[in-house]
């Protein structure tokens, strides 16, 4: 199934099939959702058989919105597709941009709409194999740390927010370090 994403194709927004943007490192539109719960931040590893960063550790959920769907509404329908969670009241945070190679000869230029949720850490999860492997809980504190030592193991994304983005995304949680 093609799945068509806005992206910028000589300076005109258009949609483009997702894999064919990452094959040409197009500037596209994405989404990027954090749902933190008391100084902790949900991280998912990503399926097996995702075809870029399969298996590294990355935010709660990322995705690419539809032709025409609002970011918000896109947020929400992925956190629960991936995840299986409803009903959190996300907050946008601002939107960012980051180029970033992926592997296998595809990049990401990503202009991300960032989106926060605050939840509790018995959050009910009901991943989805085809896309999450796996999924915690970690301090904030405590992923940069295992970030900085252990950086093949997360995706160039996670990398790119901790590093350049922190402020805008934890806010006050960015001061634990």
């Amino acid at each position: 199934m093609q799945i068509m994403i806005p992206a910028w194709v000589d300076g005109v927004l258009q949609p483009v099939e997702k894999l064919a943007a990452h094959e040409r490192g197009l500037r596209h539109k994405a989404v990027s959702i954090f749902v933190i719960a008391q100084g902790h931040v949900l991280i998912q590893q990503r399926a097996a058989g995702k075809y870029h960063t399969p298996q590294l550790w990355a935010n709660t959920c990322c995705t690419h919105p539809q032709w025409d769907e609002p970011a918000a509404l896109c947020a929400a329908r992925r956190l629960d597709e991936e995840l299986g969670i409803k009903d959190l009241r996300l907050n946008h945070r601002g939107t960012v941009e980051y180029r970033a190679d992926v592997g296998s000869g595809l990049i990401e230029h990503e202009v991300v709409e960032v989106f926060v949720a605050e939840a509790d850490l018995d959050l009910p999860l009901n991943p989805n194999p085809a896309e999450v492997m796996a999924t915690r809980w970690v301090r904030y504190d405590r992923l940069i740390k295992e970030v900085a030592a252990t950086p093949a193991q997360f995706t160039p994304w996670l990398h790119i927010y901790l590093a350049e983005h922190s402020a805008v995304i934890f806010g006050d949680m960015a001061g634990v370090q």
